[in-house]
């Protein structure tokens, strides 16, 4: 077991004790927005960004395009994560990712705004907007591409893993490769290490999923908590026949068990998998930015499968 990252670490007492229904105080909220400010600040790398959108079977699918100065052959769609029911195009887990993707990798880079499970919204809402954007960019706006790839993190690895598992169902162009960070893919999620379980004690609630966090995003996305759908959390779903998956897993994660069982089952499906471990780092540590090391070094992980 690595300690928690050194930096993280040092702020822990701005958000000692903290949940997130503290922060209607501005005060707490300071705080937390304290603990969230990384060494430096982000310097949009060399990407040409344009907000479009395409169709989806629920009305227009926002989308945002990053293209690098001098494009290769290789388009990525990236799907953000937020429990299914939060999140957007600026959070740094959608705008900086994308934007340090397109630019290491030389790609095509695509993030889709897909709905939210709010408002009356739930599974399969969500999937179809993914997978409308993400067969807008394999046909459209990068017909020509030599690798097409599909990635999220968190639920928007669930929901890119449920898109690549639609186009192998209905025999169309698979992707060439899942990029998936710290995916949230299982119901029940399974059980931590004990070491692990032990060393996340520390850790305040804005840092964790209880086991209650983690039934109401469930409830709140599929509507229910039983007879679930395979895809809607698809680590129950047959795996076989997918293309080659990089899997990111955080290190002090109560999901990490998710993302860990995932790779054990592709690797009995037969997919090629890899995985990383970002030692030290907390469950959606790409909504930091690369100033923190291990952030940097989890970006690399997938630009380098892209190149």
């Amino acid at each position: 077991m690595m300690p928690l990252d050194p930096y993280l670490a040092e702020r822990l007492h701005l958000v000692s004790g903290l949940t997130f229904a503290d922060l209607a105080d501005p005060g707490a909220l300071s705080r937390f927005g304290e603990f969230m400010r990384d060494p430096k600040e982000w310097t949009q790398p060399d990407v040409v960004v344009d907000n479009r959108e395409t169709a989806g079977p629920h009305g227009p699918v926002p989308v945002r395009t990053y293209t690098p100065r001098h494009p290769g052959s290789t388009a990525v769609l990236w799907v953000h994560g937020g429990g299914f029911l939060g999140g957007d195009l600026d959070m740094p887990e959608a705008h900086v990712v994308a934007a340090e993707l397109a630019a290491r990798a030389g790609a095509v880079v695509v993030s889709v705004d897909y709905r939210l499970a709010n408002g009356g919204v739930h599974y399969p809402v969500p999937v179809d907007d993914v997978c409308a954007a993400w067969r807008w960019l394999r046909t459209e706006l990068a017909a020509d591409a030599e690798v097409v790839a599909l990635g999220g993190a968190s639920a928007g690895a669930a929901l890119a893993l449920a898109a690549a598992l639609r186009d192998r169902d209905e025999a169309l162009r698979p992707a060439d490769l899942l990029l998936l960070a710290y995916p949230f893919a299982h119901f029940p999620v399974p059980a931590l290490e004990t070491a692990t379980a032990a060393d996340m004690t520390a850790l305040p609630p804005t840092m964790r999923f209880t086991t209650a966090d983690i039934e109401f995003m469930v409830r709140n996305y599929v509507g229910r908590l039983t007879d679930l759908p395979r895809d809607a959390l698809p680590g129950a779903a047959p795996l076989h026949g997918l293309p080659p998956v990089h899997v990111l897993v955080s290190e002090y994660d109560d999901l990490r068990p998710s993302a860990e069982l995932l790779a054990r089952q592709l690797t009995a499906s037969e997919v090629e998998v890899r995985t990383y471990l970002a030692a030290g780092m907390p469950h959606g540590h790409l909504n930091r930015t690369p100033a923190l090391a291990e952030v940097d070094r989890s970006l690399d992980f997938f630009a380098d499968a892209l190149r």
